[in-house]
């Protein structure tokens, strides 16, 4: 009794796409979830109803994401719902502490070879083997270029026909790539390395070619969830694959709209082609969006409704859950330094006015744009964080804090409040809890550590538990030696704190991620899409990357580009991305230059909402009748009719077709809105100056109750 209630409670709160999530049967599950729709939910919701009823056993449950702060937000949610022992990590997590384990057995006594943490050097001693000089950007682009082809289960001696078949922008010809490919295959097992991909590879050979390994496996871990399914790469799902062992027990996740990271080897196709590989699997589309206001979740749908190619059969059109939330803001410049400038003066006064800095996101394609956020924001003292720049417990000023933490262990008054400690701590690398630089990278350096202050406030509310006999159990205070523990279990599972600053990432590095405020900067051709975008399926994944970006905002969204990079340089054109929007609504542009005031007139664009919900209107004929062609209509049918009769006679008098009059979609307005005043007429798509004054007046008295004969009588058009 006790545990099927603690199931039904697992199901309280879901709507009923996510309950269909959670409540499906065994074997093989397939979650579409959109943007915002609470996958995470589903998915720990799903595990836990099955613990809680007795279906599975959480221990014999892996869950597998992409990043380890997902897979410690899985662990906290289940712990939550009163579930223990599933294991949660990511595929390289999950791959290292299985190959570590059979590694004796495996390598026959001999010791794991040492893990590579970054490739970069060992490429450049590859490519100088080879005879090419290989600075650290040409080194990174190699090591990118390496780990797709081994993430795509292509060999050095395969790498240039699979190359050209996938038609990769290449930093070398291919020949030379495959060259510096095999001479660091050959450095590393030289020196006794393995890299991340080595590690998969081992994972999956320890399985296929040992049954015993595979049998203990297999019997450890019998139900499978994984998360981002559309990120799978076909090495991971070689990994996956080998796991499953022909059962079918598996639950994936994934959104085909979110599918942006191609460039490294992952494929929508496992996400696209699971119906039909796995015969008989239930599908659940999640598309009710409570992240983001209607205002957001339409542009979003019209970003992406353009989509094509094989994600787009997988396409969600998000429906909205929020009250609605202010129109999005479309924006153009001069020049990018007078758009960046734009950018950090309202960042600047959200700030001023109580949005927390942490709230507002600057994203953008390339990570060379951020550079010019970075100087606009220092120069109005807006602290900002360069996401993806380095990792948190990698950055100098962090490192030697967390030195200083485990030194001042040895010093620190045992009664300190932990808070305390930490703050005196932290004074030995130079920081003061009262005096943050005004902006820049030294104010970056300043909020690292006053997040470590954060934190340890965070842990010191919860306090461990001492066992006292078998039924109670008293609390005790927290200590700096239990704080660096802490620390250095979150080092380990990158589980970074929140640092309070501005957000500048690229729209790669903010997926999963989400904000109160956004900005989308530089949406120009050539920059999103991107030159390099050339095929059609390239220049679809420059698509959902702007779709990406809007579903980060939960409330307000800024979308803005420069029609020159520089003052004075080359016109470029608007993303072919940005919706058609109504741009009737004039407006001045923040930052033009007095010489162009013409220019700067056009371009704030107004959004058109829908008056029902609240969605963006993007549509002709939606705007013009002022909502969503799925929501209610609240038409007059009895106007309606007497406007069509009035119709006929103008455009019978006129000898012109009924539509050079008024189109049915403007009828239809007219008679769902009644507009009874001169302002609320124009403000209706369609009816300009020159249609107001031809028929303004007869329209106004019609909606007022006015016969037709009365306002055209009979005998005028026989005459």
């Amino acid at each position: 009794m006790v545990v099927h209630s603690a199931a039904e409670r697992v199901l309280a709160g879901l709507d009923p796409e996510q309950r269909s999530a959670v409540t499906a049967p065994a074997g093989p599950v397939c979650v579409l979830a959109g943007a915002g729709t609470g996958k995470t939910r589903a998915v720990t919701s799903r595990i836990a109803h099955r613990a809680l009823t007795g279906d599975i056993s959480a221990r014999h449950v892996l869950a597998v994401t992409f990043t380890a702060r997902a897979a410690a937000e899985l662990r906290s949610r289940l712990t939550l719902l009163g579930v223990q022992g599933v294991q949660a990590r990511t595929f390289h997590a999950a791959a290292l502490r299985q190959v570590r384990y059979f590694a004796p057995r495996l390598l026959e006594g001999r010791a794991m070879p040492e893990l590579l943490d970054s490739k970069a050097r060992v490429v450049t001693l590859a490519a100088a083997k080879v005879g090419l000089r290989a600075d650290r950007a040409a080194a990174r682009d190699l090591a990118g270029e390496i780990e797709w082809a081994k993430s795509s289960l292509v060999e050095p001696g395969e790498y240039v026909v699979a190359a050209a078949k996938a038609l990769r922008d290449t930093p070398h010809e291919p020949a030379r790539v495959a060259e510096v490919f095999a001479a660091y295959e050959k450095l590393k097992r030289g020196n006794g390395v393995i890299d991340f991909e080595d590690m998969l590879r081992a994972a999956v050979w320890g399985i296929e070619e040992h049954p015993d390994v595979a049998e203990q496996v297999r019997g450890q871990y019998r139900h499978f969830v994984v998360d981002e399914y559309q990120d799978v790469n076909p090495l991971q799902q070689r990994l996956l694959e080998a796991w499953l062992g022909g059962r079918d027990d598996l639950t994936v996740v994934g959104d085909a709209s979110q599918t942006i990271y191609s460039f490294t080897g992952a494929t929508s196709a496992y996400l696209v082609d699971f119906p039909r590989r796995h015969r008989g699997a239930t599908v659940v589309r999640l598309v009710r969006d409570y992240r983001s206001t209607p205002q957001v979740v339409g542009l979003a749908n019209a970003v992406i409704s353009q989509a094509r190619g094989t994600e787009a059969r997988l396409r969600l059109e998000l429906v909205g859950q929020r009250p609605p939330g202010p129109e999005p803001d479309l924006r153009i410049f001069t020049d990018e330094p007078a758009e960046a400038a734009a950018v950090a003066t309202r960042c600047r006064t959200m700030i001023d006015t109580g949005t927390p800095a942490r709230e507002i996101a600057v994203l953008f394609r390339t990570n060379a744009q951020s550079e010019a956020y970075e100087k606009a924001l220092t120069e109005v003292g807006v602290p900002y964080v360069v996401q993806g720049a380095e990792r948190f417990f990698e950055r100098t000023e962090v490192r030697q804090a967390m030195i200083a933490l485990r030194a001042a262990t040895r010093s620190v008054d045992g009664g300190m409040p932990l808070p305390v400690a930490v703050r005196e701590a932290l004074t030995a690398v130079g920081w003061a809890p009262d005096s943050p630089p005004a902006g820049g990278a030294a104010r970056e350096r300043w909020e690292a550590l006053a997040a470590l202050v954060q934190l340890a406030e965070e842990y010191a509310g919860t306090p461990p538990m001492l066992p006292v006999g078998e039924a109670a159990v008293v609390e005790r205070p927290v200590t700096l030696a239990d704080f660096n523990d802490e620390l250095a279990r979150r080092a380990a599972q990158q589980h970074v704190p929140t640092v309070d600053g501005v957000t500048l990432a690229s729209l790669h590095s903010a997926k999963g991620l989400e904000w109160d405020a956004v900005f989308l900067v530089g949406l120009s051709e050539g920059t999103l899409p991107t030159t390099y975008a050339r095929t059609a399926e390239q220049v679809e994944e420059e698509r959902r990357l702007l779709y990406v970006g809007v579903t980060r905002a939960r409330e307000w969204l800024w979308l803005s580009y420069s029609v020159a990079r520089s003052p004075g340089g080359r016109a470029r054109r608007p993303s072919r991305f940005l919706p058609q929007l109504d741009r009737s609504g004039g407006g001045e542009r923040a930052g033009a230059a007095p010489a162009k005031q013409a220019a700067a007139r056009r371009p704030v664009a107004r959004v058109i909402s829908c008056r029902i919900c609240g969605a963006t209107l993007l549509a002709g004929p939606d705007r013009k009748l002022g909502r969503c062609p799925t929501c209610p209509s609240d038409i007059d049918e009895e106007l309606y009719e007497r406007l069509r009769e009035w119709r006929v006679r103008v455009s019978g008098a006129q000898k012109v077709p009924s539509y050079v009059v008024f189109t049915d979609a403007t009828l239809t307005a007219l008679a769902e809105r009644k507009p009874v005043r001169v302002e609320e007429l124009i403000a209706i798509a369609g009816i300009g100056p020159r249609k107001l004054g031809l028929y303004g007046e007869s329209v106004l008295a019609l909606v007022r109750g006015a016969a037709v004969d009365d306002v055209c009588p009979q005998k005028t058009f026989e005459n």
